[in-house]
């Protein structure tokens, strides 16, 4: 019986290997050699929102699409890129939604204006309560 067992869990020990993902890209956790591109890099980073976790920004999330994305911008960072033509590239490639400031016009207007416009209904809906109240 216990030459089973044995068997049986040295059968299954290489089983978390298989569960693991794969590497992330090369760049994707390792800072660039130089330290302005690396500031950079960094500053960009923190502007843009991982489409996976959405409220985390590609800096501070885990998943592997922010972990793409990260190497992404450190390659082009590297390659002499500005950060509006990567913001830009990004934003072409996953929609305005992917910048934490989405531009003030198209679809990133209404991102802009849709709390301006709550919040004024909000405060009409509670005036009306408030002043049938008191009569």
């Amino acid at each position: 019986m216990m030459r089973l067992l044995l068997a049986f869990a040295l059968a299954i020990s290489p089983l978390p290997l298989f569960a693991q993902e794969g590497a992330p890209p090369p760049l994707a956790n390792q800072q660039l050699a130089d330290p302005a591109q690396e500031a950079r890099a960094l500053e960009l980073m923190q502007r843009l929102r991982c489409i996976q976790c959405q409220g985390q920004s590609i800096h501070d999330s885990d998943a592997p699409i922010a972990a793409a994305m990260r190497h992404e911008v450190r390659e082009r960072i590297k390659a002499g890129q500005s950060e509006a033509e990567i913001e830009s590239w990004l934003i072409e490639r996953y929609g305005d939604w992917i910048s934490f400031a989405p531009p003030a016009s198209g679809g990133g207007l209404v991102l802009w204006l849709l709390p301006v416009l709550l919040l004024g209904g909000a405060a009409l809906v509670a005036r009306g309560r408030f002043s049938k109240d008191r009569k």
